[in-house]
């Protein structure tokens, strides 16, 4: 069985497929609205949407006759937490940066 993470990376990697995941933000959305500005079949689609369920990204119900997608924005959690670790440091302050590159190169221009 693959690693969750590999699963939500793997899901993630491709730009359909975060498409959708951008379009569900706003609402929860039947599959045939899902598809509708993709050039590509409703089958197509379809894939994409399964791979994004088995990855936990999205969920699927039926409601009547109409299939709908909902955002599970839960399950990007451990794929957050993990991306967090390589954001230990900060980011630059480039006017903190100058001034600290003023005073210290003005201190090695001053003679002892």
């Amino acid at each position: 069985m693959a690693d969750p993470l590999d699963t939500v990376f793997a899901a993630l990697a491709d730009p359909t497929r975060r498409a959708i995941l951008i379009m569900l933000l706003e609402d929860d959305m039947a599959v045939t609205d899902v598809a509708e500005p993709f050039e590509m079949s409703l089958a197509a689609v379809s894939k994409h949407l399964t791979i994004l369920t088995k990855a936990g990204l999205i969920s699927q119900e039926r409601r009547g006759r109409v299939k709908w997608c909902k955002l599970e924005p839960d399950a990007m959690r451990d794929a957050s937490i993990w991306m967090q670790s390589f954001g230990q440091f900060e980011a630059v302050n480039l006017d903190a940066f100058e001034r600290f590159l003023e005073s210290e190169l003005g201190e090695k221009d001053t003679p002892a």
